[in-house]
């Protein structure tokens, strides 16, 4: 970070060399205030009060940025996760262009990782870093895991904001949250002037949100340049992202698999020994349930089923 604006009667060119380095939405504030200014300027009238007003702005946001930038949590990477490899040619694609695609199979670490990389880039300090996911459950599961990386709690340093629910504070540099969310954030902040970065994630699932967010994010991104941009994808779809957003850089990160036994266990076999089968799909599950605690008794299970109803039953 430069050093901090210069106290006393500001100048328009020390001014807009501030800008650069306050919050972006002080920094937006300021810019209005200038071009109302402009006409008083140009006919020789007095306009110390106003100047001096952005001048104590300027000067309070520098330092809450510069008070953000040292409170950074500690960060360090995962190094068993393929996306740990990438991380140096990572950083210099952030550093050279505003939008950078990240393909990635499932497991290389690309959601809880790309933020920190953002983090460690410097965004945050001005603004959030928004990640989005397509799902609630996916929203909160991996704030609740970057914050546990990040050794910090919840709601703090990393939160997260879905419908109904939200666990997030002045402090948070890193905001998960579904796409829907950041969607209705773009009607009453139609410039997203929350945020310095933003990382749509999963965007191969191409759901309306997701498209609408991307054709905003293109044509917002010429009015925001300090806007940094990351999106992740499966393989298939990077050229189609690259070439939307200009040609932007693709970074392609391996997956990380994990060996996997199929076992089969047929509703009209399912019980206990010594009990009946013929059960009904709910006691089919609680019994495959039962059969795969005593296979391994490690870990979690997560059973995939049609429907909510289905799954509050």
């Amino acid at each position: 970070m430069k050093s901090q604006p210069t106290s006393g009667k500001p100048g328009l060119a020390e001014i807009e060399s501030a800008l650069n380095r306050i919050r972006i939405s002080d920094a937006a504030w300021c810019r209005l205030q200038l071009q109302k200014l402009a006409p008083r300027i140009a006919s020789g009238k007095p306009v110390d009060r106003t100047l001096n007003q952005i001048s104590e702005r300027i000067t309070a946001s520098f330092a809450q940025v510069e008070q953000r930038l040292q409170s950074r949590p500690v960060i360090t990477y995962d190094e068993a996760l393929p996306i740990s490899a990438a991380h140096d040619q990572i950083m210099a694609a952030l550093a050279q262009h505003s939008v950078v695609i990240v393909a990635g199979e499932t497991g290389s670490g690309k959601t809880t990782q790309l933020p920190k990389m953002l983090l460690e880039s410097g965004y945050g300090c001005r603004g959030q870093i928004g990640c989005t996911q397509p799902r609630r459950i996916a929203a909160t599961a991996m704030a609740s895991r970057v914050a546990e990386e990040l050794k910090t709690e919840l709601g703090t340093a990393v939160g997260y904001q879905v419908r109904f629910r939200e666990r997030l504070s002045a402090e948070t540099y890193i905001k998960f949250m579904t796409d829907g969310v950041l969607l209705a954030e773009t009607i009453r902040d139609p410039q997203l002037l929350a945020y310095d970065a933003i990382l749509i994630d999963e965007a191969h699932e191409r759901s309306l949100n997701i498209d609408f967010l991307l054709g905003y994010l293109k044509t917002l991104l010429p009015q925001r340049p300090d806007l940094k941009l990351v999106i992740t994808s499966a393989t298939i779809d990077t050229a189609k992202f690259s070439a939307h957003f200009n040609d932007a850089p693709v970074i392609t990160v391996s997956g990380r698999g994990f060996p996997v036994d199929i076992e089969y266990h047929p509703l009209s076999n399912a019980g206990e020994e010594g009990e009946p089968g013929d059960k009904d799909l709910y006691r089919g599950i609680a019994d495959a349930v039962r059969r795969v605690s005593r296979l391994d008794a490690h870990g979690d299970i997560l059973v995939f089923l049609s429907g909510e109803r289905e799954i509050r039953e």
